[in-house]
């Protein structure tokens, strides 16, 4: 990419590169190359949060009066690619990316003020309650009740595949305050602590052994009504507008980190033969592939400084970076075979220095967590259709 840049881009690259080369330190760099699910745990996670807080980086997609950068749109492709191929953390969107750019959009002032800041500087850690136990693509059928109470709602039901709920403080919920009609149009956008009386997490613990997961029980939970964004039975609109910033994003940089650590892990189990060939055929169409993902980041986000709307980028977005990157799983599954066909020890002393790349030991954590990849955020299928939708109307 670098030949494409001009003087000024250069520039920010070196700016951008010399402050991870002080701060990330080679903890945290360890951290962000042994996550094998979609962020970094939190401890690490929100630790890296703060530190690019300090820089003014934390949340560079926001308006810059609310605390963002004024970046361009190769700016922050530069900033992404230069975050991953460092090994940074990759961190939770939950606040930053997700519930942050609905309270600008639809959030009072007063409410910018009470949430904005403690999620740009790492303060509040948020998680989302989207999906239940019989409403996970469909939401429209959510049944969690809000039932309002003078200055009150009070919540019952459950929510599910509720991510790191067990280290947020804050959680933005979809609940149900109507019924009657197009069950879309009874549902509200709370949100609310979750230290709140009446609320229970309980873990759930992925097939690759991860915690991430939990399912959130609320029992008689009173939250303020000042907690809503919105209008009362509005959410539904907000919650179309979430998912977009949820489903999009860039996802080549993260893709070509795995890309190239996968590259070192097969070059240091010195392969021969038609296996050999094989895996370095596949390497080399991933890379095209990556190369693609890239080319298609870098047009959406120059469509969005020109102010041309989202449409169907981030459901195309998500279904092939998500289908990537379970490609490129599969791909380090493989590698990892051969150190074992060859056999070089996997060493269960993970915390210390390995006898080979981390990608090679953590790559069946990782193509396990990612089997939700195409799940999560609706599901590949619901993109289909989406995408579908909109070019047979057009």
């Amino acid at each position: 990419m670098s030949g494409a840049l001009n003087d000024e881009e250069l520039r920010f690259r070196d700016e951008v590169r010399d402050f991870l080369a002080h701060a990330l330190t080679p903890e945290l760099r360890l951290a962000g190359r042994r996550c094998s699910g979609i962020f970094t745990e939190y401890h690490d996670g929100n630790r890296w949060h703060r530190i690019l807080a300090q820089r003014g980086w934390s949340v560079p997609h926001w308006p810059v009066e609310h605390g963002g950068t004024g970046w361009t749109p190769v700016q922050h492709h530069i900033f992404a690619s230069e975050l991953a191929a460092a090994d940074a953390p990759p961190r939770a969107p939950m606040g930053p990316g997700m519930v942050a750019p609905v309270i600008i959009a639809f959030g009072t002032p007063e409410q910018q003020q009470r949430w904005l800041p403690a999620i740009r500087s790492g303060e509040d850690y948020w998680c989302q309650g989207y999906s239940e136990p019989g409403a996970g693509s469909d939401l429209a059928s959510l049944q969690c009740r809000a039932v309002r109470e003078g200055d009150d709602y009070v919540i019952n039901g459950t929510k599910i595949w509720t991510t790191h709920a067990q280290y947020a403080n804050r959680m933005f919920c979809l609940v149900r305050t109507a019924t009657g009609g197009k069950p879309q149009a009874g549902i509200s956008f709370l949100c609310f602590d979750m230290d709140a009386p009446g609320i229970t997490v309980r873990p759930i613990i992925s097939i690759s052994g991860d915690h991430e997961l939990n399912q959130v029980f609320f029992d008689n939970v009173r939250v303020p009504v000042s907690g809503r964004i919105g209008e009362e039975n509005q959410g539904w609109t907000i919650a179309k507008y979430l998912l977009q910033h949820e489903r999009g994003g860039s996802y080549a940089p993260q893709l070509r980190a795995r890309l190239r650590r996968q590259r070192r892990a097969f070059a240091q189990a010195n392969l021969r033969g038609a296996e050999a060939g094989d895996l370095a055929l596949q390497l080399a169409e991933l890379e095209c592939a990556v190369d693609a993902m890239d080319a298609m980041d870098m047009a959406a986000l120059r469509a969005q400084v020109r102010g041309e709307p989202r449409g169907i980028r981030p459901s195309m977005g998500k279904t092939l970076g998500t289908e990537l990157r379970q490609r490129l799983d599969e791909l380090a599954v493989e590698i990892a075979a051969q150190y074992a066909a060859v056999g070089l020890p996997l060493d269960d002393r993970l915390d210390g220095p390995l006898p080979l790349p981390e990608d090679a030991v953590y790559a069946m954590s990782a193509y396990l967590n990612d089997r939700a990849a195409s799940i999560y955020a609706g599901t590949n299928e619901v993109q289909r259709n989406l995408i579908a939708a909109h070019l047979l109307a057009n």
